[in-house]
């Protein structure tokens, strides 16, 4: 039995942010309350106003069934649903929409306990009709998304064992499972009747209705007018919120959304480019918040014979890690945004084990002398290395887009510095890449990765992956692919761990690619905006975790006066 988890291997055209910090700031956070006007009179934080926020691009669909590959359809509609499960800042899912579930002996069923406090926008009770509804949508032979996403559902039954339970079955114990747990729910009562092949037309998709923080408002045509209204969901913001409206407005690329919140137009932009931050940091009252964002860039080595002669020693491997400064490719390609990363995993998941990694210092000594001892050496008159005929000149394909662009000529210049050739190669469009990685046509892949919260990489590192997976680069490893695959059979965390563990070993034994550095996300704030903290943000809905205690007027407040001395 194969199931397989998406296990999105991005192509993106840009990196964002800054550096690791929960929150970082250019300028000074504004008072929560301004100075006194008079002896008589303060001023305090007033209920209203509507927060605006810039987005680069327009979603297509607001549902969390089609949003799959277009981030701002992600990141609105993860304001609109909730799943029945969610991650949490140790990166171990947590309950959202359900309240527990529980795994049988034989790990084939696992049955969700729901909430039973919970409404959708429109005051209609959430229960198990809701979850069956959505998840025998993701099951239908017409369904439209994504066809991993469709096969994963169409491999389990899922059943309704009462009006707030829920159970799955699955054909063998597949823990990775309960990652698609977290897409969001979808209301039966609203879309009932509606198929799967018809649900991308639905007029719903442009005026959802979700159980999430935030509500979109009626009767918007946000198309033609570019933008986007909501409210706070009052039975999510039980305490209420100072700011009555946040509104999103749509650009369609960062000059123009630059140029608004330079305006005093939007008050906030939903992610700084490295190559915006310059110009966003400069203006006068921008709070910068930094994130570390669930992303990284690495290097993938071909390791079957369409690859380099040379990069099937293990050796060769290591000095071109070794020759690699990539403290200061950050610095210098990514204006200094991006966190140094070793290895295949997260630092915010639970299988990251740093001990089990080898870091690879910028050491260019340590590389010319380990290419020196493989008999990798430079002969009279030549400006690289070879090893008999061989030469040590490598393809290096990424996609035609910024940042890849500069980090490959970075590189290139780089392995220059221990006699190491490279040729730069450059995809027009991800499609294209991705034909470029299946059909091995490289010898070194500069690729961006966007992991799911689970940590099983069976689809990504296991010999079965090398035919039908995504193992691109053909590492051939039977015990690291042993250990993931016994990985994703057993449920809990710390049965699970030991594998994982056996997997990093390998994985650092044979180097098959080179970590470069984790994604940085930033969020800018006008000073307009008081008393806003932003924390980690590890889902895009998580920059509105203290969305209560924003606030963007003042009122004036009649005091006792200081009595007057004689």
């Amino acid at each position: 039995m194969k199931i397989n988890l998406r296990w999105q291997l991005l192509i993106a055209a840009v990196g964002f942010a800054l550096a690791l910090a929960l929150l970082f700031s250019r300028q000074p956070q504004p008072a929560s309350v301004a100075p006194i006007i008079n002896p008589c009179t303060t001023r305090v934080p007033a209920v209203g106003g509507t927060f605006i926020e810039g987005i680069v691009g327009a979603p297509q669909f607001l549902n969390p069934l089609l949003s799959d590959g277009f981030p701002v359809d992600e990141a609105v509609s993860s304001l609109i649903f909730d799943g029945l499960t969610r991650y949490d800042e140790s990166g171990i899912l947590e309950p959202n929409l359900a309240e527990g579930w529980t795994v049988s002996e034989d790990g084939l069923t696992v049955e969700f306990q729901l909430r039973q406090d919970v409404t959708w926008h429109d005051g209609e009770p959430f229960s198990a009709d809701d979850v069956l509804f959505t998840y025998h949508l993701l099951q239908d032979d017409t369904f439209t998304g994504a066809a991993d996403l469709k096969r994963l559902w169409q491999s389990v039954v899922v059943s309704k064992t009462g009006p707030y339970s829920i159970q799955i079955d699955l054909p063998a114990p597949y823990a990775p499972f309960l990652d698609a747990t977290t897409r969001g729910i979808l209301p039966k009562h609203l879309l009932e009747g509606v198929t799967a092949v018809s649900l991308p037309a639905h007029p719903f998709n442009r005026n959802p209705t979700g159980t999430g923080p935030f509500i979109i408002a009626p009767n918007q045509d946000w198309e033609r007018t570019h933008q986007l209204n909501l409210t706070p969901n009052p039975a999510y913001w039980r305490g209420g919120t100072q700011i009555t409206a946040l509104e999103f407005r749509f650009y369609p690329n960062e000059t123009a959304m630059f140029d608004a919140y330079a305006a005093g137009n939007i008050q906030a932009i939903n992610q700084v480019s490295q190559t915006l931050l310059p110009r966003v940091a400069a203006q006068p009252g921008t709070r910068l918040f930094t994130t570390a964002e669930p992303r990284y860039t690495e290097l993938l080595f071909n390791l079957t014979d369409s690859g380099a002669a040379a990069l099937q020693e293990t050796d060769v491997r290591r000095a071109l890690a070794y020759a690699l400064d990539r403290e200061m490719l950050i610095d210098e390609e990514l204006n200094g945004q991006g966190l140094l990363q070793d290895g295949p995993y997260l630092p915010s998941n639970w299988a990251s084990n740093p001990a089990l990694i080898t870091v690879y210092a910028h050491q260019v000594i340590s590389a010319t002398a380990i290419l020196d001892q493989a008999g990798w050496t430079i002969p009279d008159g030549a400006t690289i290395r070879y090893k008999e005929d061989a030469p040590l000149n490598l393809r290096l394909v990424t996609l035609d887009a910024s940042p890849q662009k500069e980090l490959a000529a970075g590189i290139k210049k780089q392995w220059a510095a221990v006699n190491a050739a490279v040729d730069i190669s450059l995809a027009e469009s991800p499609q294209e890449l991705r034909d470029m990685l299946a059909a091995r046509e490289f010898d070194v892949a500069l690729v961006d990765i966007a992991p799911t919260g689970d940590p099983d990489l069976y689809d990504f590192w296991s010999q079965e992956a090398i035919v039908r997976g995504q193992n691109y680069g053909g590492w051939n490893n039977r015990r690291a692919s042993e250990a993931l695959e016994n990985g994703r059979n057993i449920w809990p965390i710390e049965e699970r761990r030991p594998f994982y563990n056996t997997f990093l070993r390998q994985y650092d034994n044979d180097l098959p690619a080179i970590t470069l550095y984790q994604h940085t996300y930033t969020y800018a704030l006008s000073r307009d905006v008081h008393n806003a903290e932003i924390g980690l943000i590890v889902h895009p809905r998580d920059r509105f975790q203290t969305f209560a205690t924003w606030f963007l007027l003042f009122q004036d407040v009649t005091i006792e006066c200081p009595t007057q001395q004689p």
